[in-house]
């Protein structure tokens, strides 16, 4: 332990002095809409080589990831441009934050084709019922009495309906249609991995867990519908699915192409930082960058300074990191969703880069402690 923690002071002594770029003028909001080729283009440039990771991530095993949700309020982190890894718990965040433009950025493959199978189910359902509908692979009148449904009740309805395989098929074979025509580049197995996707949140429904192979799920891992009906520190419900009007943000933005999956990996020469130099050319700096626990693998694998200068590029007046945290007395934090495996914590980007802070970190429970900013009520 003395040991890593030697590497990690050094790790993060070796970036300090690095400041994050200076704040890029926003455009309009909602942004500049991208052409299906420019988006196809986009994604094809910034992504780099796929690469293994031991867990399915179908969803987040977060389930205090709305915890922040006041904190992000409280600094008025708004507009601008998202970056965020994995699943659909970005486009919760994304409803929160009303982003002119966000970039997923995942080392996973099967990350970036799992946003596009997203990106087609959000093309063919305009509205929250018959969105949920078409992932659990069936097919819900729609009707005014969900406009204004609270979410749990919602979720309770789609998943107390039969499920027919022939529907299920059907959409799933519309869905993987709709994916091959976003204007991204997929092979035959990709479309079979859309294809494989979405039949596992059939079979599982709104029970879907987070699984890592080889290995059972962990109690403490939320279900697709705990995630769904998730509430913030006020106790309100706050997911991309809690009303139409998040619902409809988040849906207007993959209709414009502004939600942008690639792969990459967040210390890696390509994807953060062409993103970084893409967001400056459009005008836009980064409001918020989630970034889950990336951050202890980094620092296992020897590239957390890459990252930190990758950081260092994006534009933007010091965007705010989001952060889940498993492990140390940071992740025993009493949450507003009950018992979980994680905490969220939120931090300046200045403090990881050394802007505001000339001591360098002693461990990676410093690294996520130090700064951090009080979440509110």
């Amino acid at each position: 332990m003395l040991l890593w923690r030697k590497r990690m002071g050094w790790l993060i002594a070796a970036s300090l002095g690095v400041g994050c770029a200076p704040a890029a003028r926003p455009e309009a909001a909602g942004g500049a809409r991208l052409s299906d080729s420019a988006f196809g283009a986009v994604v094809t440039r910034y992504s780099e080589p796929d690469r293994y990771f031991d867990t399915d991530n179908l969803i987040s095993n977060e389930g205090a990831y709305l915890d922040v949700v006041t904190g992000l309020e409280r600094r008025g982190v708004r507009g601008g441009a998202y970056l965020g890894v994995g699943p659909d718990q970005n486009f919760s965040y994304i409803a929160r934050i009303r982003p002119n433009i966000a970039f997923i950025i995942d080392i996973r493959r099967d990350n970036l084709l799992q946003h596009l199978w997203y990106k087609a189910l959000f093309a063919a359902a305009p509205t929250r019922s018959a969105f949920l509908a078409r992932v659990y692979g069936k097919r819900l009148a729609d009707s005014a009495e969900w406009r204004d449904a609270p979410v749990s009740d919602l979720v309770g309805a789609i998943a107390d309906l039969p499920t027919d395989s022939g529907t299920a098929e059907a959409i799933v074979a519309e869905t993987v249609e709709a994916t091959a025509a976003l204007g991204v580049p997929l092979s035959v197995e990709d479309l079979a991995t859309v294809a494989g996707i979405h039949r596992r949140f059939i079979a599982a429904g709104p029970d879907l867990r987070f699984t890592t192979f080889g290995r059972a799920p962990r109690p403490c891992y939320p279900t697709h519908r705990d995630l769904l009906v998730a509430v913030d520190r006020r106790g309100a419900p706050a997911s991309y699915l809690a009303t139409e009007e998040d619902y409809r943000f988040v849906r207007r933005l993959e209709e414009r192409n502004l939600i942008i999956p690639v792969v990459g990996d967040l210390a890696g020469p390509t994807a953060l930082p062409g993103i970084a130099e893409y967001l400056r050319r459009r005008g836009e700096g980064v409001s918020a960058f989630y970034v889950s626990n990336v951050e202890f693998y980094l620092v296992q694998d020897g590239t957390f300074p890459q990252y930190v200068e990758n950081v260092a590029r994006l534009p933007g007046d010091d965007p705010i990191l989001i952060r889940s945290v498993f492990q140390g007395p940071a992740a025993r934090r009493r949450t507003a969703s009950g018992s979980t495996c994680s905490a969220q914590l939120l931090q300046p980007a200045a403090t990881l880069v050394g802007a505001r802070s000339g001591v360098a970190f002693q461990s990676y429970t410093d690294l996520v402690t130090r700064d951090t900013l009080p979440l509110g009520p």
